[in-house]
């Protein structure tokens, strides 16, 4: 596969008003997706654009609507909007494309453009190559008629449409009613449609992080801070702690003793209790190789397996969509549950632990610890150049490494797609040995790259 100059592993993203995150980039973005889908046929075409809280949306959205519109492609905007509700509208609008403006769970100085097809699935690498080449056009090629330029219709309902759906996934004759509930919203894109959703289920809501001032997003709140939820929850003696990430496609609970829970547990809970209600498919669940082996373990005691992708939340959803499967996620808190949605949604995966404290009437602490998680130890190494992974000793090392572990333990290394890093990541029953690999290995990827 040929190596992609604008997209990563999760769309465009970047600093903003830097390349490639700037507007420039964006109207290309706009003009040469919408030439790609316009390609199919005459019709009208329709985009959908939602995202997040962030000051630069302001320039990304108006840019990505001049290059749809130029090329003749009518436009949808929603507004702020959680990533998975972005691609529940395209399909709702029978839209041709999906368009997302965030940066995640990144700081408010970064942003991102993800793009979803009409099935509201991301779009595949193939697809996005296409896309590529057709943004290194000229700007004036391609261009449709003045009597053919798409319009633009903001869409005042997106957030209530979004609500009722995930509402819909919440099992009939289940009521909230009677639990305090914390969500924390790290100032993102659901920051009005998470609370909104829990009050009218039942709960007695306690909002964090749902000002956005364009700054704040992600700052000391949310999913990757899950200690502001944590103290709220103990504050009001809360019965669960809810904290998602910026645009609300990844969650991390904690218990209502502020204990945190992660993906791999909150995978753990939804795919055992589905599974005790003949409600689980695929014979199993979908995760990364970051997951923990004690995840692994668990779902084999049940006669269940895991299957393992590569890091990336679109890869398990690709594999789940080829094996049939319901459940998937990784430890990070991307949990896809297919039967409502195409990609991972923060809340309505949380919705689904909230029916399992319902339907078992037990506390959340008695919940969250599905399996016992084996020591899991991961370093990363930056290097300035070079290949370490193709160094004599690093992998004379790895090899000794996963010798040792050998039936006890697993052991990955692999160099981040995003920055230069090696990580190194092992685990096992014997902490001590973990911890001794780990340190074996990196120090030959430090000597390595010195």
């Amino acid at each position: 596969m040929s190596k992609r100059a604008y997209f990563g592993t999760d769309g465009i993203r970047g600093e903003a008003n830097r390349y490639p995150m700037t507007a420039e980039v964006a109207l290309r973005a706009g003009m040469a997706a919408g030439k790609f889908f316009m390609s199919k046929d005459e019709r009208r075409h329709l985009v959908v654009i939602g995202k997040d809280t962030r000051l630069s949306g302001y320039m990304i959205e108006p840019a990505l609507v001049a290059g749809f519109t130029s090329v003749g492609m009518d436009v949808r905007t929603l507004g702020p909007m959680p990533t998975p509700g972005v691609a529940m509208m395209t399909r709702s609008l029978r839209a041709d494309l999906g368009v997302m403006i965030s940066a995640s769970h990144n700081r408010y100085s970064d942003n991102g453009i993800k793009l979803f097809g009409p099935d509201g699935y991301k779009l595949s690498d193939e697809q996005e190559l296409e896309i590529e080449a057709l943004m290194d056009e000229g700007l004036d090629e391609g261009l449709t008629g003045p009597t053919k330029l798409g319009r633009v219709v903001r869409i005042d309902d997106s957030q209530a449409r979004y609500v009722e759906i995930a509402k819909a996934t919440f099992p009939r004759g289940l009521s909230l009613a009677g639990l305090r509930v914390v969500i924390d919203c790290a100032h993102g894109a659901a920051y009005k449609v998470a609370p909104t959703a829990l009050y009218e289920l039942g709960a007695e809501v306690i909002p964090v992080g749902v000002s956005p001032n364009g700054f704040n997003i992600n700052e000391e709140v949310g999913s990757t801070h899950p200690w502001a939820m944590a103290r709220q929850v103990k504050e009001y003696r809360a019965d669960i702690g809810i904290a998602l990430d910026g645009d609300a496609d990844r969650l991390v609970i904690c218990d209502e003793k502020g204990q945190i829970v992660d993906g791999d547990q909150i995978m753990a809970l939804i795919a055992g209790h589905w599974a005790a209600r003949e409600r689980l498919t695929g014979g199993g669940v979908v995760a990364t190789v970051m997951s923990n082996l004690g995840l692994e373990r668990f779902l084999n005691g049940r006669g269940l397996s895991l299957e393992r992708t590569q890091v990336g939340d679109r890869y398990v959803q690709l594999r789940m969509r080829e094996g049939g499967f319901n459940v998937g996620g990784e430890q990070s808190g991307h949990v896809i549950l297919s039967d409502f949605s195409t990609t991972g949604d923060g809340l309505i995966a949380a919705l689904q632990v909230l029916a399992v404290l319902r339907e078992t009437g037990r506390p959340m602490s008695e919940l969250a610890r599905q399996f016992e998680p084996v020591p899991q130890k991961l370093e990363n190494v930056r290097f300035a150049a070079g290949k370490p992974l193709e160094n004599a000793a690093v992998l004379s090392a790895i090899a000794m490494g996963e010798q040792k572990l050998n039936g006890s333990g697993r052991l990955l290394v692999r160099a981040s797609g995003t920055e230069p890093l090696i990580r190194v990541m092992a685990e096992g029953d014997d902490e001590g040995l973990v911890d001794q690999v780990v340190a074996e290995i990196a120090g030959a990827v430090k000597s390595a790259a010195a």
